[in-house]
């Protein structure tokens, strides 16, 4: 799946943000406490996920452009 810069930027400054929570995370695991290090590391996971698969309101008009390009031109035939 193609990336824009600004989706790239987003996603390279929410990891930035979650590896500090791994880290933590992981002392906590290597520490003992268990269910702390677990809903740290999920946490962090999910900003990651949250960010890649989330549709926002700002990337519905490239989804439409996306969707309307590819009905309005269609692929000329290799002969």
């Amino acid at each position: 799946m193609a990336r824009s810069i600004m989706s790239t930027v987003g996603l390279a400054a929410t990891v930035a943000l979650a590896v500090p929570l791994v880290i933590f995370g992981i002392e906590q695991l290597l520490a003992g406490e268990h269910l702390v290090g677990g809903i740290v590391l999920a946490i962090a996971a999910l900003m990651v996920l949250i960010e890649e698969y989330l549709t926002t309101p700002t990337d519905i008009p490239g989804l439409v452009a996306e969707k309307t390009v590819g009905a309005v031109v269609e692929e000329p035939d290799e002969d």
